[in-house]
């Protein structure tokens, strides 16, 4: 147990302390509880009020006899019975309830609200029936005089399920986009709805239609403060048969008589969350009011400050024990919140030893929190021209400044500085230019490297489907040496690149002004198109002045383009061969060195031929073109050769390239067409 007394109000948490693991022996148990002052100040008022992951919501049944609670992981609900003070049982869900209710005294009826658009029936016994509802739901509330269930949530429409019949009723229509809360008041049945455009419409169950509207936002934007977000409706809860408590997403509660189509009182927050739950304590007329980061018990007719509790984890939702000074909070972590706060009511009778238990117990400390005051340093206060303050009950000092009401922080703002809603104004018109100016090009000079590359991402920026991607391959990192390594410059020299160019410039004819454009506000383009004939440049020009009515005249850029590579090709390769055979013959006219071995003379190429004549048959015929063939296994030989003389392989390469040179120069005649192609035709 943890006690605190913000505002000298003494509050009991009693869900704070360490718990001790079940396997611990009981003489480990003694010796923690005798070291450990945590320990031995811990009350466990239900056992196991805990969720694995967090807790979404938490209800207490008509009869006061069970508490159920909602959370998740896995998503489930757990039943605990206040007599025995232990888990009374624990079910779990295909998915997480966003809300419940207890339809019977006990927890023998429950239904639960889910977030994949299920809603689930359970009995006593376990799940009775689960359906499905048009929309996904926020809440629900349950209408006992016609049983209905109203079930609201992202649709303009209110759902009615009849639970005699079994069947859905047709729902009320409403103008909202959305719905957000709705409650049902105990006196006389009225059912308000909180839309997400600031409204609570207001619908009788008995004529089923709307009778009355109440425009909540116009009354959060009157106030001095500067909303973050759009005042939605976020809770709703009635005292009586008349007030009625509007919680806001902007941090306001808006109470109303429902006679009068204007709030009579305003709280803020002061933190800007959205309200999560409202609830009333009517013994002292008190209002509690929670969001995620604090829960604040104030005065309902002067917004007085009673007491707060702030939060060490987010809370979720708040349930008050009827009659007592007990509560729950639900939050984003395993153990539930249990607090009690005996100046508010007495104890619960299941849990009557709380009074004996508090006047024993040791108190600590607690930092005071303080409402609706402002924190300013000393210079803030010459500024304010408020110096003159200090020492007196209007101030009080803490730290390295001081504290004092925000109502006069407030007024001094606004007569020290009057011309504050100008300058705010023009610090939002800078911001909102400058928030243009980030979407621009952020380079001041174009890249040296794949410049064209560079101006077409810069040029896709502004279209909205290429933006992510063009934004990525020029600040990522990962391709910084696209744009300043050399070697991964775009080469438009490769056959590839010229064939595919053809394509890209009649794609992009549109988008060249704006190029250019680009192109200018950075450095001017002084480099030419590279892979194109001064031809091609000119005809591009030509092409861009007559309309392109049609389509495929890209297609005859590309054969175009595609021949010339071939040519050069062709003329690269002829080129080629000319320089081969002409080394050839260079060689050729070189004179040839023979080497002389020792002891040998050389007598001139006559003596060759000679020798040549000498050779005998068989060396002649082995450095011929002859073949010998057995004629059966006597021995007779068949001898083949020819007398002809070499073939010079030079003369008969020289030969053929010559032919095939004549072939080209010789004009084709297949290309030539009929004038008169419609002769020999039947008309």
């Amino acid at each position: 147990m943890q006690v605190s007394d913000p505002n000298n109000v003494k509050i009991y948490n009693l869900s704070a302390g360490k718990s001790l693991p079940e396997w611990l022996s009981e003489k480990k148990r003694r010796t923690l509880l005798k070291k450990n002052v945590d320990i031995r100040r811990r009350i466990e008022l239900i056992q196991d009020f805990d969720m694995p992951g967090l807790s979404n919501t938490i209800r207490v049944s008509k009869d006061g006899q069970y508490v159920l609670a909602t959370g998740i992981y896995k998503p489930r609900v757990k039943c605990f019975d206040v007599n025995q003070l232990s888990l009374k049982f624990e079910r779990c869900f295909d998915s997480e309830a966003v809300t419940f209710e207890i339809l019977s005294d006990d927890y023998s009826k429950l239904v639960f609200l889910q977030c994949d658009r299920y809603i689930e029936f359970h009995a006593a016994h376990g799940r009775y029936y689960r359906l499905r509802i048009p929309k996904f739901g926020r809440d629900m509330k349950y209408h006992y005089p016609s049983c209905d269930l109203f079930v609201v949530g992202a649709s303009s429409e209110i759902y009615r399920l009849n639970l005699e019949r079994g069947q859905f009723m047709t729902p009320y229509s409403s103008k909202a986009s959305g719905i957000n809360k709705c409650a049902i008041n105990p006196v006389h049945n009225l059912l308000v709805c909180g839309t997400q455009e600031g409204r609570v419409d207001a619908w009788d169950p008995r004529s089923k239609e709307m009778v009355g509207s109440l425009d909540c936002a116009f009354s959060c934007v009157n106030e001095n403060k500067e909303l973050e977000g759009f005042p939605s409706v976020s809770a709703l809860k009635f005292n009586g048969g008349l007030n009625l408590a509007v919680g806001t997403e902007t941090g306001q509660i808006l109470l109303y008589d429902i006679r009068s189509n204007k709030p009579f009182y305003v709280k803020d927050h002061m933190y800007g969350h959205p309200i999560k739950d409202v609830e009333f304590h009517c013994q002292q007329d008190l209002i509690f009011s929670l969001d995620k980061s604090v829960l604040k018990i104030w005065d309902t007719n002067n917004g007085k400050l009673y007491t707060s509790i702030e939060a060490s984890t987010e809370f979720n939702n708040l349930c008050t024990v009827p009659n007592t000074g007990l509560f729950f909070l639900a939050n984003e972590n395993t153990k539930m919140q249990t607090y009690y706060i005996p100046s508010l009511g007495p104890a619960p009778k299941w849990a009557s030893f709380l009074d004996s238990l508090t006047e024993e117990l040791e108190e600590s400390n607690a930092e005071i929190v303080y409402d609706d005051y402002k924190f300013v340093t000393k210079q803030e206060l010459e500024n304010l021209s408020l110096e003159h303050l200090i020492g007196t009950n209007m101030l009080r000092a803490y730290m390295h400044g001081y504290f004092m009401d925000v109502r006069l922080y407030k007024k001094a703002k606004s007569v020290a500085n009057p011309f504050e809603f100008e300058e705010y104004r023009k610090k939002k018109i800078r911001e909102t230019i400058e928030k243009d100016r980030v979407n621009r090009v952020q380079v001041n000079k174009l890249p040296k490297v794949n410049k064209d590359l560079a101006l077409k991402l810069i040029e896709d920026q502004s279209n909205k489907k290429k933006k992510a991607e063009a934004t990525s391959l020029l600040t990522d990192n990962r391709f910084k040496s696209l744009f300043e390594n050399p070697d991964f410059e775009v080469d438009k020299n490769t056959d590839e690149y010229r064939l595919l160019n053809p394509v890209l410039s009649r794609l992009d004819k549109s988008k060249k002004k704006e190029i250019k454009k680009i192109a200018q506000e950075f450095e001017p383009m002084d480099e030419e198109l590279e892979g194109k004939n001064s031809s091609d440049e000119s005809s591009d020009d030509s092409r861009d002045d007559e309309s392109s009515d049609d389509e495929h005249t890209w297609t005859k850029d590309v054969k175009k383009q595609h021949k010339i590579i071939q040519r050069e090709h062709w003329l690269k390769e002829l080129k080629e061969k000319r320089e081969a055979r002409e080394e050839e013959e260079k060689q050729l006219k070189q004179p040839q060195m023979f080497e002389l071995r020792q002891g040998e003379e050389f007598k001139g190429v006559n003596n060759m031929k000679k020798k040549s004549n000498r050779a005998t048959l068989g060396e002649r015929l082995e450095s011929e073109d002859s073949t010998v063939r057995l004629l059966g296994s006597v021995g007779s030989r068949e001898m083949t050769f020819s007398t002809r003389k070499k073939r010079d392989r030079q003369m008969d390469e020289k030969n053929k390239w010559h032919r095939e040179e004549r072939k080209r120069l010789v004009r084709p005649t297949h290309g030539i067409k009929s004038k008169h192609r419609s002769f020999g035709k039947r008309k």
